[in-house]
Order: structure tokens, then C-alpha cells, then sequence
């Protein structure tokens, strides 16, 4: 199957690949993918995490295998099944699934985020809910399901602990980010780091809206220093919000920092046409921090050479 499907940057539209455990239908964003195999013999590891199916190596590259219905709590299945292949937060991981149905096309405003009820903030495995003609898609959080397997993929906060005290607070910061851990976690490592005025919103739209709010109350460069959003958002992704802030003559000046576990080659290329002035991937926190410093560096530099010119 084909899952190299080009979309447009900043059209705010993503592809899902639906697929089956159990006989309910989920989906992963297509842009995480690098391919889909058919079964193929796992070497088992020892003393691994339940979910670890094992390890298998196509091409020379070893690839760690998760059992998608251990994670969900589904008995095993009887047939060999298929796995998809993903690339993100720099890991190769491959999922154990029943089958896959298709890749469909969706605006991000169609993706409905999960309520209390389903997700509870620390434990929830979905990201959206879609409708497709009358069956729902859930969209798994492959972060979330790797770090619980692997804590150590997570945000790596050990890269602050050289930093010594510092206070940015000076220097307020506009974050887009939709999961509620990863906002937490970014909020305190940001925190860590001195920066304290950090205003969080759930997914681009909201974050949109707050600039255009502020730029309408003339208030805009009292209130935002630096925009950070993630990619995968509900109702706006992150390349949407990138290229409004990028084609607004009066917003423009605020440099973007694209903070998203899909960072590869082709996600980095999208960002750079549409103008962002930073992109890491996600468990690069401590590298996070260095470029928030450099680009708050060089906004105090041009300010101090307005000044005084």
C-alpha cells in the first residue's frame, strides 16, 4: 500500500490509515508510517515488556514489534495479522494489527478530541475520534503507548539539569500542544528553565485565536515572544498555524518553533516553506531550550538595534 501521499503544506488536512483490532476500526496518522508489511517471525526478548512482541530486522534495520491488542487489553488473535511500520520521535517501531482497511483524507477540524469521560489525562490512549460514513475511527496516541512501554522515550528533562538558575520571565511564550501530559511536561521543563510566563492552549485554532485577539488589542508583543506548537492538533495543526502566523504581516516577526514527534526529513522540509525558525523533535527537550535562547537572543538584539538606530 501506498502511504508516500503528498499533501499540500499548511492546508490543515491530514491522512488517516485505518486498520482493526478486535473488530473495531482505529487509525494512525499516515505521516508517522514508513510502510506496511504482511506477518513475518519475531525474535523474542527476554524479560521485555508485555506488549513487546519481540524484534525483527527487514533490511538491515532492527525494529522493536508492539502488540497493539495486548496495549488496548484485547485477547490475542488467532491470525498472523500485519505490521505497520512507523517512524517518529526518531524510534522504528512496528505495530502488530489485525488488518488495514484504507488511508482517508480529513481536515483536522473533522478530528473531535476525546472528552474526560474517555480519555482520563494521564492514562487516555486516543487523540480524536473520527466519523467516517456511519463507523467511528479512533486515533491512537502511538507516543503515549510507546512511552508507557519505554519511559525513557519520553521527554528527556535530565538534558536541564546543567542549566543553573536563570529567569526568563521577561520573555512570554505562546504553546500549541494537544496532549495533556506532554503539555505538562513541556510547561515544566520550560519552567525549569527560567521562562514562566507560558500561555498553553490545546491545539493551533485556540492559539490563533489568542494572537489575533491580541493584535486587535494592540497588546500583541507585550503578550507573545515566541510561538511552540505541536504538529498532530485538533481543529488546526501546527503547519496551519505556522504558515497564518508566516503570512501575516503584522504577526510575522514572532519566530515559530515546531516541537512535534513527527520531525523527519520530509515533515522538516513542510516546515521550512512555510517559514518556521525552528524544528525539534520530542524527546529533545534540552535542545528545545537552547534554541528558545538563541531565538529570544536575536529578538533582544534586533529590538536593542531599532532602538538604537
Amino acid at each position: 500500500m501506498d502511504t508516500n501521499i503528498l499533501l499540500e503544506n499548511g492546508t490543515n488536512e491530514l491522512e488517516v490509515l485505518e486498520f482493526t483490532l478486535g473488530g473495531s476500526h482505529y487509525g494512525i496518522n499516515v505521516a508517522k508510517i514508513r510502510e506496511i508489511l504482511t506477518y513475518q517471525p519475531i525474535t523474542p526478548i527476554p524479560n521485555s515488556h508485555p506488549s513487546v512482541e519481540g524484534i525483527f530486522m527487514p533490511r538491515d534495520t532492527m525494529i522493536t514489534v508492539i502488540n497493539l491488542r495486548n496495549c488496548l487489553g484485547f485477547p490475542d488473535s488467532e491470525g498472523e495479522g500485519l505490521f505497520i511500520i512507523t517512524n517518529f520521535n526518531k524510534l522504528n517501531i512496528a505495530f502488530h494489527v489485525d488488518e488495514v482497511c484504507g488511508i482517508h483524507r480529513f481536515s483536522w477540524t473533522e478530528i473531535i478530541k476525546p472528552d474526560s469521560t474517555i480519555n482520563v489525562e494521564q492514562n487516555g490512549v486516543s487523540t480524536g475520534v473520527v466519523k467516517l460514513e456511519e463507523r467511528l475511527i479512533v486515533i491512537l496516541d502511538f507516543e503515549k503507548i510507546v512511552t508507557d512501554i519505554s519511559p525513557e522515550t519520553g521527554l528527556q528533562m535530565s538534558d536541564l539539569d546543567g542549566l543553573g538558575e536563570r529567569d526568563r520571565s521577561d520573555s512570554p511564550i505562546l504553546i500549541a500542544e494537544d496532549s495533556p501530559l506532554l503539555s505538562k511536561l513541556i510547561t515544566d521543563c520550560l519552567k525549569k528553565a527560567g521562562y514562566m510566563k507560558l500561555n498553553v492552549n490545546s491545539n493551533g485554532q485556540e492559539a490563533w485565536d489568542k494572537l489575533c485577539q491580541y493584535r486587535k488589542e494592540g497588546t500583541l508583543d507585550d503578550m507573545v515572544h515566541m510561538v511552540i506548537t505541536d504538529i498532530e492538533m485538533p481543529l488546526m495543526d501546527g503547519h496551519r498555524l505556522t504558515k497564518l502566523i508566516k503570512d501575516d504581516e503584522v504577526l510575522n516577526h514572532i519566530p515559530v518553533i515546531i516541537f512535534s514527534s513527527l520531525v523527519n526529513d520530509e515533515m522538516r522540509r513542510k516546515g521550512e516553506m512555510l517559514g518556521a525558525d525552528a524544528q525539534l523533535t520530542k524527546p529533545e527537550i534540552g535542545k528545545l531550550v537552547g534554541a528558545i535562547d538563541k531565538l529570544m537572543d536575536q529578538r533582544k538584539e534586533h529590538l536593542a538595534q531599532k532602538t538604537n538606530g
